[in-house]
């Protein structure tokens, strides 16, 4: 199948992105709907083999022939096992930019490769960090900053440097709890700090952790500590921030972070153990590596205030 030309013109319909072709014949421009032929009727996305078809020759993807309990969407029809052999090859035959192309990335994939690249495109879209609510936003992370500090009514802060009070009555009924979330501004990028409490094997804990808002080869250039403590104790937790394309509840579910069993939370809090009171200190660094060593050295920024 040869194609003259394919215009660079996007349409954005229900989640995907589809491209619209034109084939010039005798100087006439001809539009050419053989994307749309590649859509689910069903679920709208593109679809990948097997691709099946009903005895009138209505296509859907595997994933919504199961959906319809094998009847055809289109003409209720048995649906059965036939296979679309004919438009799995035409498929075979495409190249198609990456979905994320009017994001900046300019690489093109045959159409059966294609989704596995958008999966890890560096262009895509981060999704919102916010824990404590299910947020289907997406965008840059100048969009998820404002969109935080907007919608989500985040505390915004400046400083690699930090001192937070989490304060909880009646510690012994929170099973789970998410604590405001708090995104800190150091060395021109955003982070964002967890504290939240949840059962982990028989009891439960509390967990601070820090993500890095961006991808996570930069994650890398940057450290964190967190220390927690009270009555001559202290925990401490050093470690490099987890991106944000690693979902919260995936970085909780590791246990990368300070973790603090209960009645260490409450020694820490004194008192009659009828309220939390921790206090969480941290800081951020940048590594910077020595050529002629070989080592990294930590970068401290001052902090412009601290929260409290």
């Amino acid at each position: 199948m040869e194609m003259d030309c394919i215009e660079n013109d996007e349409i954005h319909r229900n989640g995907t992105y589809h491209l619209s072709s034109t084939k010039t014949q005798g100087g006439a421009t001809v539009t050419n709907s053989v994307y749309e032929l590649l859509d689910c009727p069903v679920c709208t996305f593109s679809m990948y083999p097997p691709i099946h078809q009903c005895h009138n020759g209505h296509t859907l993807c595997s994933t919504c022939k199961v959906r319809v309990h094998n009847r055809c969407p289109t003409c209720r029809q048995q649906l059965g096992d036939i296979r679309c052999l004919a438009l799995e090859r035409v498929a075979e035959s495409l190249v198609l930019p990456c979905k994320y192309y009017n994001l900046g990335c300019p690489q093109i994939f045959p159409y059966y490769s294609k989704l596995k690249h958008e999966s890890l495109c560096n262009l895509r879209p981060y999704s919102c960090p916010y824990a404590g609510s299910e947020c289907g936003t997406v965008g840059d992370i100048p969009f998820l900053v404002a969109h935080l500090r907007d919608d989500h009514k985040v505390d915004m802060h400046s400083g690699s440097t930090f001192n937070h009070r989490y304060v909880k009555s009646n510690p012994l009924e929170v099973e789970n709890a998410t604590w405001m979330l708090t995104v800190f501004h150091c060395f021109g990028q955003y982070f964002c700090l967890h504290f939240e409490a949840f059962q982990l094997g028989m009891g439960p804990v509390y967990m601070a952790f820090l993500r890095f808002m961006g991808d996570e080869e930069d994650a890398r250039s940057y450290s964190y500590s967190l220390e927690v403590g009270g009555s001559g104790r202290k925990l401490t937790w050093e470690g490099t921030p987890r991106s944000i394309r690693d979902s919260h509840r995936k970085v909780r579910d590791s246990n990368d972070g300070l973790i603090i069993q209960r009645s260490m939370a409450l020694f820490f809090s004194g008192g009659d153990r009828k309220e939390l009171k921790l206090r969480v200190t941290g800081k951020v660094w940048k590594e910077q590596h020595n050529p002629d060593s070989g080592i990294s050295i930590p970068n401290i920024s001052l902090p412009d205030h601290s929260v409290v």
